[in-house]
């Protein structure tokens, strides 16, 4: 028999600290031969992000030393920050920004020269040349009046000698070379495109002294976007193209273009970050793959005669992919298991499990599985969500009384949210509140034109597809419609602020640094962003008038709806000027609020003791307001109302 208790009360195995415990984020990965190294984000450690080395004794053994961590700003977002050859190892760190080498049993060493101030110059994707002379590298200059991105190759010898071999774009990303060094091929664009709107694939002839010959533009435009370049072993030039409105692969001999594999799937992802792989070719001209259908990764290879073939496995997500001489390597998760990293030996067919993002402690019958459901949203249109039932082994909610429910909207918001085993999700769900993670129109993931209904209608398409997952949901009988939570970070929390003031459906909501007013947003972000919202909203300031219309910050005397939200200090993306105007208006209109400021936090959460206190101050908010009492938290949230 289970135990009856109202929804949201109900005492959950998954703790606030369980969100952190023992909980690692796997980032970059390099291949060394059969020699695997990964780098892995630690919230204990104040989130601090060490290289890790698998060996071929089987051990995963930690190779940075305490003082160093592993992780580029480049771009803010950051990516690829490693790379390894020959037993040595190349990073960016943190504290300076830096390019570091170290090499088999030493203290690493800077190669990159001093910045002439703090982290104003900035290395990412790094590839090695064949005899380990030289490393190609994204560099980007913070200098007094403009930010300069530019394609550099790096002595790793220390003696600090940089050669521009690129420039001139605002962006570049996927440097790669051949395996005899001959040919160097890239990615770049310029604003206001942003890479999964318009990029250009370029190939460059270079000499024995590592000099640009020519220089040429294989594909591209500002309505195609190219991504993740390569070699195969014979020198045919690869790459991913969304020109049939999916990410397809190419290739290129002779000058002519083709598709391996025509496909309405997504055989890449959206280029928040550097460094990311998605295939690989080996040597007998296969291609290995990972490709999405429906919010639903799978992996497997392109035959030469032109077939895909999947490789069974129990991950309805994947990442990373990168090839090793045994088979391959790959990040990976599923609904009912967390992130990890995963080996494929081609002569055993079989996956080892090297590495998981946690240990799972609780028994997997206290999860609840997420449903894939489209719903009925503006226009005639149908948009995306995983829905997660409220879910508890232990406790039911009494007859007839219908749960919580609180939609997500994710982050980007060119990006998407996936189904796999979030603790952060399935905290909510074990306490008997229902989640909805919405991807709405504009997320990636189901091809170019669904990722178009966002281009000028950001605040529109996105707040229309969170209500209605809502609303779709309340009249299926599976929440109650007086208490629809709403919940964000970053665009996310945009969207968030949206429906929390020009909508009256949600009963409370949570902008986990999001965005309230557009035009400062537009005046006031990183250079990567810096004209993302051309596409999203309209240029600025021609368009100015738009923008106001569609900030929260400027609409306040439409508000009435509670709301919390939370804010990194040092977050340079979405500064904390924009959570602290709302603040200030909801403390002038008296509605119940809370902020909840964090030092030493950028944008995003890393350290452990703010995770925890982040996800115990949100649901003591949602059972003030609602009116339930959650169960084993430390503290309950201030909230405040007038000044």
């Amino acid at each position: 028999m289970k135990t009856i208790a109202p929804y949201g009360s109900w005492d959950s195995p998954i703790t606030p600290d369980l969100l952190v415990s023992d909980a690692i984020r796997l980032g970059s990965i390099a291949v060394d031969g059969d020699v695997i190294y990964w780098v892995e984000a630690r919230p204990q450690e104040n989130g601090r992000q060490v290289i890790v080395r698998h060996n071929q004794n089987g051990r995963n053994e930690d190779v940075l030393p305490q003082e160093y961590s592993a992780r580029t700003l480049a771009h803010e977002y950051g990516g690829r920050a490693i790379a390894a050859r020959d037993g040595v190892i190349y990073f960016s760190n943190l504290s300076d920004q830096r390019v570091y080498r170290m090499n088999p049993g030493e203290a690493p060493f800077a190669i990159s020269p001093e910045p002439p101030t703090e982290r104003s110059i900035r290395y990412a994707d790094f590839v090695v040349t064949s005899d380990g002379a030289y490393l190609v590298s994204v560099r980007e200059r913070h200098l007094e009046s403009e930010v300069v991105n530019d394609l550099v190759l790096l002595s790793t010898d220390g003696q600090f000698r940089e050669r521009v071999l690129a420039s001139g774009c605002d962006f570049y990303m996927s440097p790669e070379l051949s395996s005899d060094n001959t040919r160097l091929v890239w990615t770049c664009w310029n604003h206001p495109q942003m890479p999964w709107d318009g990029t250009q694939l370029c190939e460059a002839t270079l000499n024995e002294k590592f000099e640009v010959l020519n220089q040429r533009v294989v594909a591209g435009s500002v309505d195609e976007s190219i991504s993740q370049p390569k070699f195969s072993a014979d020198g045919t030039l690869l790459f991913i193209s969304d020109r049939s409105g999916w990410w397809n692969i190419y290739s290129e001999v002779n000058g002519v273009q083709r598709c391996l594999y025509s496909m309405e799937a997504e055989f890449a992802q959206p280029a928040w970050n550097f460094g990311f792989s998605s295939y690989f070719p080996l040597g007998d001209g296969t291609i290995v793959c990972t490709w999405s259908q429906r919010g639903y990764g799978k992996v497997g290879r392109i035959t030469t005669d032109g077939r895909l073939e999947e490789i069974a496995n129990q991950w309805t997500v994947i990442g990373l992919l990168m090839g090793t001489p045994s088979g391959f390597v790959m990040t990976c998760a599923s609904p009912l298991s967390p992130g990890e990293l995963v080996r494929y030996d081609w002569a055993t067919s079989e996956f080892e499990s090297l590495r998981v993002t946690r240990p799972i402690t609780i028994d997997g019958a206290h999860f609840s599985v997420p449903e894939v459901i489209e719903f009925p949203t503006e226009n005639g249109r149908t948009a995306h969500a995983f829905f997660y039932p409220p879910h508890n082994q232990v406790f039911e909610a009494p007859e007839g009384e219908l749960p919580p429910l609180l939609v997500l909207s994710h982050g980007g918001p060119t990006a998407n949210t996936t189904a796999v085993l979030d603790y952060e999700i399935q905290f909510w769900t074990s306490r008997g509140i229902g989640v909805v993670d919405v991807n709405y129109g504009g997320s990636t993931g189901y091809g170019r034109a669904y990722r178009e209904r966002l281009r000028g209608n950001w605040g529109i398409v996105d707040l229309d597809d969170c209500v209605n997952a809502a609303l779709f949901l309340a009249q299926e009988g599976k929440a109650d419609p007086k208490r629809l939570l709403i919940a964000g970070g970053s665009a996310g929390g945009y969207t968030t602020l949206c429906a929390l003031t020009f909508r009256d459906v949600f009963a409370a909501g949570a902008s986990h640094f999001g965005v309230s007013d557009l035009t400062a947003l537009a005046k006031d972000t990183h250079k990567f962003e810096s004209r993302y919202l051309d596409s999203l909203v309209g240029p600025w300031p021609a368009m100015n008038h738009v923008y106001e219309e569609r900030s929260p910050i400027n609409h306040t005397d439409l508000l009435k709806t509670p709301i919390i939200l939370f804010q990194g200090l040092e977050d340079v993306i979405v500064p904390p000027a924009q959570s602290e105007l709302m603040v200030q208006a909801l403390k002038q209109r008296g509605i119940a609020h809370a902020y909840v400021t964090y030092e030493g936090e950028q944008h995003g959460f890393r350290q452990a003791k703010n995770i925890i206190d982040a996800a115990e101050s949100e649901l003591s908010f949602y059972g003030q307001i609602l009116g339930f009492t959650p169960t084993g938290l430390t503290k309950q949230v201030q909230i405040s109302y007038g000044e």
